[in-house]
């Protein structure tokens, strides 16, 4: 039994996966990932691209997304530090439209989140040299690439470090949901 859960937060495309830990003196050892295993979850989609970035404390990455055809779903988890991550639901007519999910992960407790095509995702790092890691359904695409305002006042995610956020040049001039580009419709 390498997963001990596969639970759908309160938007329930967005599932929460916890994976069962085996410690010992060495440290631990999880699986986080076994094909059969996410399809039973819920998680229909293979990987095609692994990514990984290294964050301050304080680091705000996102809100990004796809546009279709270039979609992506992402698993994502720590590697090694402290996030609270964040996923959005831009699909059109859905019930959910505008409203987020925020779960802390870490490296000392290997859970993993999904976050399906038709969100934008970001998160805050809490921890310098946090490593983040993240698998995507597709492969990256420059000219599909759109972002959300981080700090959107209409969204109201409570982003725990206030002061000193630190965001790269591109994501300070995201726009807030209501002007984004979305080509997202529910259910996809």
């Amino acid at each position: 039994m390498p997963f001990r859960e596969f639970r759908r937060l309160e938007i329930p495309d967005v599932i929460l996966i916890e994976p069962v830990v085996f410690p010992d003196p060495r440290g631990f050892f999880a699986e986080l990932y076994k094909r059969t295993d996410f399809l039973a979850g819920g998680v229909p989609y293979d990987f095609v691209q692994v990514s990984l970035s290294k964050s301050r404390r304080g680091v705000v990455r996102g809100l990004h997304y796809q546009l279709k055809p270039y979609e992506q779903g992402k698993l994502v988890t720590v590697i090694r530090g402290r996030v609270v991550d964040v996923a959005v639901d831009i699909r059109r007519g859905s019930p959910w439209f505008g409203k987020y999910v925020m779960v802390e992960l870490s490296a000392e407790n290997p859970r993993l989140l999904w976050i399906p095509p038709g969100f934008a995702h970001g998160f805050q790092a809490l921890e310098d040299d946090t490593l983040f890691l993240y698998l995507q359904t597709k492969e990256y695409n420059p000219q599909s690439e759109r972002c959300i305002a981080w700090n959107d006042p209409e969204l109201g995610i409570p982003w725990p470090i206030k002061e000193g956020v630190i965001v790269s040049e591109k994501d300070s001039k995201c726009p807030p949901l209501r002007n984004a580009e979305t080509n997202f419709e529910y259910p996809l």
